[in-house]
């Protein structure tokens, strides 16, 4: 199982004057910012220790619930346990999850079907930093995605617009075969951008702490990525299911904040036309261990 690189018009609008004496409305409070930091939800965060360190990877079922699904419960089962980074390529990917460590296994369960795409609804925590022709990109939690503007949703069947995950750095995929249905339990995560993989592999979720372990991982100098003695997973888990004194005690800044805003604007002064939501690497601190 190989990750196949390729390539209105105006309203008129009148009024009648108001009387002098006629009480005037006190307008609403403004709506109070985003807080600037958040705790990733413990469902959500996958718990990966490795040889080389440890890696925690925030999933997004609202991107794709069935993969998400099936990683927490192989997680559950010790599935990921002592398995091999078997594919690992430098200024790509390292791939893992196939308890034969040669790219041809996979889990007993059956195939998932393809989540490629999503749909962004006017309730999903979306915080768009750039709008290209006809779309807009931005973040949902700490993933990168592209989806089309809100101003299409009243338009659609289920009020809703079409949006895709980005393969940035740290960008979590699902491993397939040739056919689009037939991821199982093999997964990758991005050492570097390749959006060449956008729309072709199922986006779960992004790296949030360890991105440095994923790009220290034993890499393949041959062109298949194939690794000889590599670097292993020692335990995965996901941390709703550890003790709550074993769980990572992080806080990830709000992409929806003024904080957040501000690295973007800073990141897209230096870019300029060239920027793009792989630039911004979003902040994430240890926290006091909360009491169990």
């Amino acid at each position: 199982m190989r990750i196949q690189m390729a390539a209105a018009g105006a309203v008129l609008m009148l009024f009648s004057a108001a009387p002098a004496f006629a009480r005037q409305e006190t307008p609403p409070p403004p709506a109070p910012p985003a807080a600037e930091w958040r705790t990733p939800d413990a469902a959500d965060l996958l718990v990966i220790d490795t040889t080389r360190g440890r890696i925690l990877v925030e999933m997004s079922p609202e991107i794709a619930p069935a993969h998400v699904e099936r990683i927490r419960l192989l997680a559950g089962k010790g599935f990921y346990d002592g398995l091999a980074w078997h594919r690992v390529i430098d200024w790509f990917m390292a791939q893992t999850g196939d308890p034969l460590g040669t790219g041809d296994g996979q889990s007993w369960y059956p195939d998932l079907k393809a989540e490629f795409t999503f749909r962004r609804g006017p309730g999903s925590a979306f915080a768009g930093v750039a709008e290209p022709a006809g779309a807009v990109v931005g973040f949902m939690g700490a993933l990168p995605v592209q989806t089309q503007p809100d101003a299409l949703m009243p338009g659609t069947t289920d009020g809703k617009v079409h949006g895709w995950g980005l393969y940035c750095p740290g960008v979590a995929g699902m491993a397939r075969d040739e056919p689009n249905d037939s991821a199982n339990s093999q997964f990758f995560l991005m050492r570097q951008a390749y959006p060449s993989l956008d729309k072709r592999y199922t986006v779960w979720g992004r790296v949030i702490s360890g991105l440095s372990v994923v790009r220290a991982l034993k890499a393949s100098p041959n062109p298949d990525g194939i690794v000889s003695e590599p670097d292993r997973m020692t335990r995965v888990r996901v941390a709703s299911d550890l003790p709550q004194a074993e769980r990572p005690a992080i806080r990830v800044m709000d992409t929806r904040s003024p904080a957040f805003r501000a690295l973007v604007d800073q990141a897209r002064q230096a870019r300029g036309a060239d920027f793009s939501p792989c630039d911004i690497e979003v902040p994430v601190e240890e926290t006091a261990q909360a009491a169990p």
